[in-house]
């Protein structure tokens, strides 16, 4: 099968904007590209309004769901064209078209939803299904083994129209994300403690770093179930193997809090397993 070109996904997301549905570009591992240099580590102070899509006055895609947009002059801008050519996925803000978006992963949480929950329109993923409902309500992730709850201050993968009738999300659903964490945007705050440097650097080419790194972010991103507890033991391993000579970069741990947070972590749980990861090295 031939790899979709960065065309493809820019033309995708210009016929999204056209209908009025607030759209990004994903990197590699289905998550938002990172903060730009100005807005890095929220060094913008997160001012403009993060409620609804399309409110960052930074012009590139730096701020993931709260920087989707429905206006094409942005998607091609000169801020945004950079992003394509690595785009690897185009995602969308649901509840900015008032959807809400059940993400089944497997197919037990298929069976599951087949047997619990109203048939609505659904959309096929790499590994499960999106079941689409009409209709707002906050995200939450883990509500059950392998289903995630995607509207406000969230993206979903967008991977077509889909099949069947949108109806109302029920009360189900509704019940599943009020037992579960919220997911929020991530507040202002220091950046976390880096390794200090000085010790043999093993990093033989940049690759490596880089590979590394882009590992980790994929085995957060994968993870299903016990998030708080991969989000750990990742943060272990990349500091085990990249964090004694100095390499790592206040870019790389960003992009692991990234991946963290796209799975619900908290800022202030990414940080404390961050700390104790460091503590048990003795860094």
């Amino acid at each position: 099968m031939t790899q979709p070109t960065t065309n493809h996904y820019l033309r995708t997301a210009l016929a999204l904007t056209g209908a009025g549905v607030p759209v990004l570009p994903l990197r590699a591992g289905k998550v938002p590209f990172g903060n730009c240099p100005d807005c890095r580590d929220n060094a913008c102070g997160g001012r403009p309004n993060m409620k609804t899509a399309g409110t960052y006055a930074c012009p590139r895609p730096c701020h993931g769901w709260a920087a989707s947009t429905t206006d094409p002059a942005v998607a091609t801008s000169s801020a945004w064209a950079p992003m394509w050519p690595t785009a690897a996925a185009v995602a969308y803000h649901p509840a900015g078209v008032g959807l809400t978006v059940v993400d089944l992963d497997h197919a037990d949480a298929i069976t599951w939803a087949r047997t619990s929950l109203p048939a609505t329109r659904t959309v096929a993923t790499t590994r499960g299904e999106h079941w689409l409902y009409r209709g707002v309500m906050r995200s939450a992730n883990g509500v059950r083994p392998g289903v995630d709850i995607k509207s406000t201050m969230a993206y979903a993968r967008y991977l077509g129209p889909g099949t069947g009738t949108l109806t109302a999300f029920p009360g189900a659903v509704r019940a599943l994300a009020e037992r579960a964490p919220a997911v929020r945007p991530a507040p202002s705050a220091a950046p976390p403690p880096m390794p200090v440097g000085g010790g043999e650097c093993r990093h033989r080419t940049p690759v490596f770093l880089e590979r590394g790194i882009a590992m980790a972010e994929q085995r957060i991103i994968d993870a299903r179930t016990a998030i708080h507890a991969t989000v750990y033991r990742t943060f272990l391993a990349v500091l085990s193997t990249h964090g004694r000579c100095g390499c790592l970069t206040e870019t790389h741990v960003a992009r692991l809090f990234t991946a963290a947070q796209a799975r619900g972590e908290s800022l202030r749980h990414c940080t404390d397993a961050w700390t104790n990861a460091r503590t048990t090295l003795g860094m």
